[in-house]
């Protein structure tokens, strides 16, 4: 893939079905931290994540939660997409390592039916069937190297 918003990214599918597919960047932090958005000012400092191109202007968070955080759908080994973010963001702001239960991500990666399969057939991505867990549990600055080296 020429495009260079993709070098080196490892994305996590989140859902693919008839509709297409949808996911999100988990190894690129974004420029800014989540208090550092005006609307969540008052809210403890907590890395987010360029998810991807997608409706950029909105955030969405993959968790482990579901205990504390209602309406999450559940996509694989534990981990659940979205649900009550004023949920979210209290358990961000109260729990001593929320970064272990969540990941914030400003927009997402998408693609219509059959778009993502063909570009897996011209080799412009490396699949692997990895754990979702890598989500919350990887440094972000190493799960690509983790993933695909060597290969």
């Amino acid at each position: 893939m020429e495009d260079p918003n993709f070098d080196k990214v490892v994305i996590a599918i989140c859902e693919l079905n008839t509709k297409g597919a949808m996911g999100f960047v988990i190894n690129k932090p974004y420029t800014r931290s989540f208090n550092e958005l005006v609307e969540f000012g008052n809210c403890k400092a907590f890395i987010l994540y360029e998810g991807g191109p997608v409706e950029n202007e909105s955030l969405y968070f993959i968790h482990r939660r579901p205990d504390i955080i209602d309406h999450s759908v559940l996509i694989a080994d534990g981990n659940y997409l979205g649900g009550n973010f004023k949920q979210a963001v209290a358990h961000i702001n109260s729990a001593v390592h929320p970064e272990a239960d969540i990941k914030l991500f400003i927009g997402y990666c998408g693609w219509d039916p059959g778009q993502l399969d063909a570009e897996i057939a011209e080799g412009s991505w490396m699949v692997t069937n990895a754990m979702l867990t890598l989500v919350l549990e990887k440094n972000a600055n190493t799960i690509w190297n983790d993933l695909y080296a060597g290969q």
